[in-house]
């Protein structure tokens, strides 16, 4: 009996230095995100040129989509033009960019696959022109009116990266599509609000985000991963860039409806970003201990584990006969829900948004069974692979 009370404590302790950094990280957040954001210093820079990328691996049945959008934004007082860069296409990708209006840089390399070589090449061709801005759009994006506007000014308050809001545009598609929903909630736009009325960098993701020339002469964009988003905001952080949040304005996405279509992006996604804790966190555990202290909440972000796997853990301390673990574990399951509510507060959401959490449960077993993917994902040989679409959107 005394050896299964010891197993269990040892779990329990395990749990805990699991689970703790989490913690930490999503209050510190959330707390943030609710917070008035800071305002804005007055402009402190000039642009010459801002241009617009989409990168584009066979996007023929959105791309044209994407542009109309952009050309149907609020004209910046800077000059601007919209680029896409059609990237190993074996499509007529290129060509429909170009019926759309945009002009296409277009790149073949089969022994360079993926979405950070194509944006690392597309900077080196725009910014040997008078270009000193890019903002940086998916192909299956649309934009707000004010989106290249809302940009122009942080990057005009001297921003040398940003990030906008980026949330799904099909969320009543599927069950699986409201649930990204509310997690993008989370963790684009309460979890950047809150590091940035913290004055820390809120991190890219991937989409709707921008930099400046000087921003890539400092950083080049070297990163090369299926999660290069994240890996390249790593190294602005470690090179003292921070990026500002634009919080005015709001990218939309779709996301994959098909059970194959959302494996293959959760694999990428998420066995990406395990493969950055595995490279990244001794690393920044180091760097902080030597006083290092804006790699903190990088570190702590990193600890964070997936929102599902959290609650995962969480529900298995519940379990434990151990009275202060199942007190520590309630406490987590509090932090939690106060930071999906507070996410679908600030996001715009509904009440509808919380009802759905209800089938939470089974989209957590379903990330259950996706594990061996994402592990596969993590690996450092891992190739970035399209996510399936549905039928093309007009």
């Amino acid at each position: 009996m005394e050896y299964v009370a010891y197993i269990a404590l040892l779990l329990g302790i395990c749990l805990i230095l699991l689970t703790f950094p989490g913690y930490i990280e999503l209050l510190w957040l959330t707390i943030g995100g609710i917070l008035p954001l800071r305002r804005l210093p007055s402009p402190q820079t000039t642009l010459q040129h801002i241009a617009i990328l989409i990168p584009a691996h066979n996007e023929s049945g959105d791309i044209a989509r994407c542009v109309h959008s952009l050309q149907q934004c609020t004209p910046p007082d800077t000059p601007y033009s919209i680029y896409v860069i059609a990237d190993n296409c074996t499509d007529d990708t290129a060509n429909q960019a170009q019926i759309a209006g945009a002009s296409v840089i277009i790149r073949q390399d089969d022994s360079k696959r993926g979405k950070g070589y194509a944006l690392d090449y597309a900077f080196n061709q725009l910014f040997s022109q008078e270009v000193d801005a890019v903002l940086i759009i998916d192909a299956d994006t649309v934009v707000e009116a004010n989106f290249i506007q809302a940009c122009e000014q942080i990057f005009l308050a001297g921003a040398g990266a940003l990030q906008c809001r980026y949330v799904v545009n099909n969320p009543t598609a599927s069950l699986r599509t409201h649930l990204m929903h509310i997690a993008l909630l989370a963790f684009n736009v309460l979890r950047l609000r809150g590091r940035e009325r913290w004055n820390l960098s809120v991190g890219i993701s991937g989409n709707g985000f921008g930099v400046r020339k000087q921003t890539i002469q400092a950083v080049p964009y070297c990163a090369s991963s299926v999660v290069e988003d994240l890996e390249y905001h790593l190294s602005l952080v470690r090179a003292g860039i921070r990026v500002w949040m634009v919080d005015n304005t709001t990218v939309r996405a779709d996301m994959p409806i098909s059970a194959s279509g959302n494996a293959t992006q959760r694999a990428r996604w998420e066995g990406g970003r395990l493969r950055m804790m595995r490279e990244n966190i001794p690393r920044l555990t180091h760097a902080v201990f030597k006083g290092q202290w804006r790699l903190l909440e990088p570190l702590l972000d990193l600890l964070l584990l997936p929102l599902a796997l959290h609650v995962l853990l969480l529900t298995i301390m519940l379990c434990i006969p151990i009275s202060w673990l199942q007190i520590y574990a309630l406490i987590g399951f509090g932090i939690v829900i106060f930071h999906v509510l507070a996410a679908i507060k600030v996001g715009g959401g509904h009440w509808r948004d919380v009802a759905i959490l209800g089938i939470a449960p089974f989209y957590i077993l379903w990330k259950l069974v996706q594990i061996p993917r994402l592990l596969r994902a993590a690996r450092k040989s891992a190739q970035w692979v399209r996510t399936e679409r549905e039928t093309p959107k007009k």
